[in-house]
């Protein structure tokens, strides 16, 4: 894996004559740098370390990372490509469990791997790759329409994590929703969670909506419930890593919290995320895995220690918000309500019609 400059323009996973480009989230914001992915290694070790991260973008490097592993396997029959594929996809998917956007993105590639002629194969996975891109920067701007038609003017905003541009193949999700309204002159301004340990509010999402020119203020993950008390949060806007039928979310660690304080507060909570995220096997949250990321994360984030190193820590990266704690999730077919088992079984009928 080599590396090179990253341009001004934000493009988090791109695919160029059979390399996979990632630009390496965990050197921001003070470093732009570009992994050139030459193998499936490469990929697994960029999504498990966080230099790609983010649902959609997630589904956009399992996607490539098919393609550069069509290109790389030396199958000479189509049934052996696909047998190749299958391996290559257990990898990827095994690299983020919570993720349901890498499995969606490896099953849709597999079964684009049809015919008799293997070339003609390989060139169906890097188009159905290329489609998952296209796709996700039309459904971005999509939820960030129907987000933007909740959004008061001159509201301010609660977001967790990061949602914009660096985690889709678009404008985002939540952050998505966000740039929208601050486009439409609605002049909101936005309340940005550190979101612990990792710090990707205050690395990634600060760092992008000062490029965007959008009003905000970095916080402590612990203000929130004395901002909401003071009156200074009109609504809460995350994103989500995966869906259950009934509408609980998964999503980083710290969301859970949020979405109770928004309760007690009578503030609005939602959720911005494609139907990709939508997991319809599994009925509640209660059965999603959580991964477990290495503890010295906790005690000592980015290498800096906060604590000894002897101390014991739990890292789960990410928490089930339940469903019945959202006020609506949002998607690019329109924004699903209570109960999320009607409304999301619409939505999605609707987005396999389009």
């Amino acid at each position: 894996m080599s590396t090179e400059s990253a341009s001004s323009k934000v493009v988090p996973v791109a695919w160029s004559d059979g390399t996979v480009h990632i630009l390496d989230q965990t050197l921001l914001p003070f470093e732009e740098v570009v992994l050139e992915c030459r193998s499936i290694e490469d990929i697994g070790d960029a999504i498990g370390r966080l230099a790609v991260r983010g649902a959609p973008a997630l589904g956009v490097a399992a996607g490539y990372g098919m393609a550069l592993a069509a290109d790389l396997s030396r199958a000479a029959t189509v049934k052996a490509l696909h047998r190749d594929l299958r391996l290559a996809g257990r990898y990827l998917v095994g690299t983020r469990p919570t993720a349901v956007n890498i499995s969606w993105a490896v099953e849709r590639v597999l079964a684009a791997v049809v015919g008799e002629d293997v070339e003609a194969a390989r060139v169906s996975v890097l188009a159905e790759a290329m489609d998952i891109e296209t796709e996700d920067r039309a459904s971005c701007d999509a939820i960030g329409r129907f987000g933007a038609e909740l959004v008061p003017q001159k509201a301010s905003i609660l977001t967790h994590c990061n949602t914009g541009h660096l985690c889709t193949a678009g404008i985002g999700t939540a952050q998505g929703v966000i740039e929208t309204a601050h486009r439409e002159g609605k002049r909101i301004h936005v309340w940005v969670d550190e979101t612990r340990p990792l710090l990707q509010g205050a690395r990634l999402t600060a760092w992008e909506l000062r490029r965007l020119g959008i009003p905000m203020t970095l916080v402590v993950d612990g203000a929130a419930a004395s901002l909401m008390s003071a009156g200074k949060v009109d609504l809460v806007i995350t994103g989500a890593d995966r869906i259950a039928s009934n509408g609980d979310c998964a999503n980083k660690i710290g969301t859970y919290g949020l979405a109770a304080l928004a309760r007690v507060h009578k503030i609005p909570f939602y959720v911005a995320a494609p139907l990709s995220t939508l997991d319809p096997a599994m009925s509640d949250g209660s059965g999603m895995a959580i991964e477990q990321r290495d503890p010295s994360e906790v005690v000592a984030p980015r290498g800096v220690p906060f604590a000894q190193w002897e101390t014991a820590a739990a890292n789960p990266a990410f928490d089930v918000t339940p469903g019945t704690l959202i006020a609506g999730i949002i998607t690019e077919m329109g924004v699903a309500g209570p109960p999320f088992r009607q409304s999301l079984r619409r939505l999605a009928k609707e987005g396999e019609g389009t």
